[in-house]
């Protein structure tokens, strides 16, 4: 994978980074000139700076699996999922990893481009509340007559309409208090508010960085509490899904195999993902990566159908719910949303 350094890794917003550790793998290296092919450059956009969460993608690189697909990738990061969707629908970008939600909202704009999901990472959407347990919450039902404090942005929101009607909660039992995204810990640490919307993976392990004893944390996830959402998928630029498939198929086989490589070697990946941030922490970054793996990949329908692909039924539930926070001018089906044209057969996708 190609990599390119950068003056300061904390200017991510519209550079390229490389999850490589050198420009080629030892393997690519080690390939015989003559049998080697021009690499196809790839631009790969990421909603949010490095962390354990694009481990599978840091893997794919470092693993070789990127290359051995005959595949340069570069890697940019971007302002949000709305932001990465965008660069995907201009061209700027080939593929993207985003939240696969806002990709349902972002398709509803008028003339908004065809582009769709063809790999989901995160069966479970890491939607969560993270109360504190002193103020009262160890369950969903005691939010009620608490102070939620949403930061701007956040994406557990949107569906905490769906789970709370599902779960007999009234919204406006619940007091929201609107936040910026860079207090809401320590808003929370310091008591001045109840509990806040977050990601399960996220919040947590920052809190109990910041001193919160991990017993006094209740993670309420959403996925526990009927919210049928799928969470971060990979997006594809509609001209190259259809100029190039073998190009994308190969992509996905290369994502697919540096899932495996994070989760067989979770210490590895660790030590890979945290090369790549400013002053990560191996701690950190580790019990985000457990928590992602446990959570998020390998779900129950994971284990039994292989990742990447959708439950169709479960899809259109989580449109719906969706819809209670969501005005929809003209509701999709899932096959508006996903192609799983260019996922690998099941047998394939096993991951455990």
């Amino acid at each position: 994978m190609r990599a390119i350094r950068t003056p300061s890794r904390r200017t991510f917003l519209g550079l390229a980074i490389g999850l490589g550790s050198s420009l080629w793998s030892r393997a690519s290296r080690a390939q015989n000139a003559s049998d080697a092919k021009q690499p196809i450059a790839i631009q790969l956009t990421l909603d949010h700076p490095i962390d354990a969460a694009v481990s599978s993608f840091v893997m794919a690189g470092v693993g070789g699996s990127f290359s051995a697909e005959g595949l340069a990738v570069t890697t940019n990061i971007a302002g949000g999922s709305q932001d990465a969707i965008a660069r995907v629908s201009s061209g700027l970008s080939d593929f993207a990893l985003v939240d696969i939600n806002m990709l349902i909202r972002a398709r509803d704009r008028h003339g908004a481009p065809p582009v769709k999901a063809i790999f989901v990472l995160f069966n479970h959407a890491p939607y969560a509340i993270i109360a504190r347990r002193s103020r009262g919450i160890r369950a969903l039902a005691d939010i009620e007559g608490k102070n939620l404090g949403v930061a701007e942005g956040d994406l557990s929101i949107r569906l905490w309409p769906a789970v709370a009607r599902h779960n007999g909660i009234k919204p406006a039992s619940v007091k929201q208090s609107s936040i910026s995204a860079a207090v809401r810990e320590p808003m929370l640490s310091a008591g001045q508010v109840d509990a806040v919307t977050g990601f399960s993976y996220l919040s947590p392990i920052n809190l109990r960085d910041r001193g919160v004893p991990a017993d006094d944390l209740a993670v309420l996830r959403f996925a526990e509490y009927g919210c049928e959402a799928y969470g971060a998928a990979l997006i594809v630029n509609p001209k190259l899904a259809t100029a190039n498939a073998e190009v994308v198929k190969g992509f996905v086989r290369a994502v697919i195999t540096g899932t495996h490589l994070a989760i067989k070697e979770p210490a590895r990946a660790v030590t890979e993902v945290v090369s790549r941030m400013d002053a990560g922490s191996r701690e950190l970054e580790s019990e985000r990566l457990r928590a992602i793996i446990g959570d998020n990949i390998l779900t129950a329908e994971v284990k039994q159908h292989g990742i990447g692909g959708i439950d169709a039924k479960r899809f259109e539930r989580s449109i719906d719910q969706i819809a209670e926070d969501f005005k929809f001018q003209k509701r999709p089906t899932a096959s508006d949303v996903f192609d799983d044209a260019f996922l690998p057969p099941a047998d394939a996708r096993v991951v455990n």
